[in-house]
């Protein structure tokens, strides 16, 4: 079978490389070089890592629960009961994950898992260390790679997608095209994204007709440098004993949730946007207790970047705010990776499985990539069966009809103020009308280049995600909805 992979984050390496060693014909395209995307900046670890006292099961309930009960079962289920199977595929692989005295994977804690479970490689390099082992081995696979290939859209024949459209012009044709092409985190003014995440795969799928779903629940990270360009500051620091303070040094958190720091990440990061509005500065992060050898040791990433900024954490706490992060929705699939279209497939945060909910549990974005790239490309031949998946939420297919006269074309920084004010952390009811009928009214562009494809993407997947976020009223997970009498009060 010919397989056409566009992506190359942990998500589509491991179907490549699966898929590849089972006989496939496989092909990888990225836009940009092999190893982009959101993987190789992931600072924090793969969750699944189950010592004494810990199983799948509780690993599970863990995700339910951060997920604020919306997860699918099925897919939880899936993802906890590979997690073994997958970590030992990356350690194959060349991942040279942290160790104990003892030998066995280090496990650490991060915020909503109830045990200790977090495998780390390199401290809080874990992303880089499987991209570059995944990336190593595809080099050395039969696996044809073209990179600086823009997928633009899907080919479809008689109701079967049948290939990709490059921005270029060329046409790639194949029996199975699967979309891996990461989230959508360019959609807003502040972000932990590389640049390269404007939503591609989703948008190709949109514009085809393929059911979306949970496009409403973005999750917002907490812990952002709020000086100088956004950079991530790990959960995983949380986990070891940092915490969050206000302008007075008062440590807010224990007011807010019995888990303080180690919260839901939707519940860590309005504590921290609100409490930053009415003092009217950002919160601060206190690692000052970890001292600086055990922050070099731990958080070598972390660590380097603050002090070449000049920063001093071992000494100073640090400003922090939340900035948009993962996307929870995307391409509805079943638990192999099946779209709704026949001979389309998404993994990664391309996907809406399911398993993240309303809202990711640390740590769950590289296992989801590893458990269910391998399970796709072992489902590739297997019979369809993607009719049996019940929906979760909103699914939605693509429109660009509106009752709006249009108002002249967009800019890449109008949408991006657009969606980071109205359709961000905290959302109201006129915020997102006003969102859904200024997205609606903008012309959207004829791409031409890179940039123009970006463009198009972008503005078709803030249609979809405002308009999801106006249709769910109440409040849930990441997303949040305030009402009337604290409005004014955000």
């Amino acid at each position: 079978m010919k397989v056409l992979i566009a992506g190359s984050g942990i998500a589509g390496l491991t179907t490549a490389l699966r898929a590849d060693a089972l006989g496939h014909d496989v092909e990888l395209i990225v836009k940009g070089e092999l190893g982009g995307g959101s993987t190789a900046h992931a600072q924090g670890g793969i969750a699944g890592a189950y010592g004494a006292g810990d199983s799948p099961a509780l690993h599970a309930l863990d995700t339910m629960h951060a997920g604020d009960g919306h997860g699918g079962p099925l897919a939880i289920a899936t993802l906890v009961d590979g997690a073994a199977a997958a970590l030992d595929a990356l350690v194959s692989a060349g991942v040279a994950f942290d160790r104990a005295a003892d030998g066995s994977i280090a496990r650490g804690l991060e915020a909503a898992h109830s045990r200790p479970r977090i495998a780390h490689a390199g401290g809080d390099a874990t992303g880089r260390a499987i991209s570059h082992a995944l990336v190593a081995r595809l080099r050395a696979s039969e696996v044809r790679v073209r990179e600086r290939a823009f997928a633009a859209d899907l080919l479809i024949d008689e109701g079967r997608v049948r290939g990709i459209r490059l921005v270029s012009g060329s046409e790639i044709e194949a029996d199975a095209v699967v979309l891996a092409t990461g989230g959508a985190g360019r959609l807003f003014a502040h972000t932990t994204n590389p640049p390269e995440t404007t939503g591609d795969g989703i948008a190709m799928a949109l514009r085809a007709g393929a059911a979306v779903a949970d496009l409403e629940f973005m999750q917002f990270h907490p812990t952002v440098l709020a000086v100088g360009t956004p950079f991530l500051i790990s959960e995983a620091v949380r986990g070891a004993g940092a915490v969050l303070r206000d302008a007075g040094g008062r440590r807010f958190m224990v007011d807010e949730h019995p888990d303080a720091e180690l919260a839901p990440r939707d519940i860590v990061a309005r504590a921290v946007a609100r409490r930053a509005d009415e003092q009217g500065s950002p919160v601060v992060l206190d690692a000052t207790i970890l001292g600086a050898p055990e922050l070099a040791h731990r958080f070598p990433t972390i660590d380097a970047e603050l002090r070449r900024r000049g920063l001093d954490w071992s000494r100073q706490p640090v400003p922090v705010s939340p900035a948009a992060h993962y996307l929870m929705g995307g391409v509805v699939t079943d638990v192999d990776g099946r779209a709704s279209l026949p001979g389309l497939w998404a993994v990664g945060e391309t996907a809406r499985t399911g398993v993240h909910g309303a809202n990711r549990l640390a740590s769950n974005s590289l296992l989801e990539g590893a458990v269910f790239g391998a399970r796709l490309a072992e489902a590739l031949e297997a019979p369809r069966a993607f009719e049996s998946l019940t929906l979760l939420g909103s699914a939605s297919r693509c429109s660009n009809s509106s009752d709006s006269k249009k108002a002249g074309r967009f800019s890449r920084h109008a949408l991006q103020q657009l969606m980071w004010e109205r359709v961000g952390l905290l959302r109201d009811d006129e915020g997102l009308t006003d969102a859904v009928r200024t997205l609606h009214a903008w012309e959207a562009p004829s791409p031409r280049t890179s940039a123009e494809q970006e463009d198009a993407n972008l503005l078709v997947v803030a249609r979809a995600m405002a308009s999801a976020a106006l249709e769910r009223t109440e409040s849930l997970g990441a997303h949040f909805r305030l009402s009337p009498a604290l409005i004014g009060a955000a």
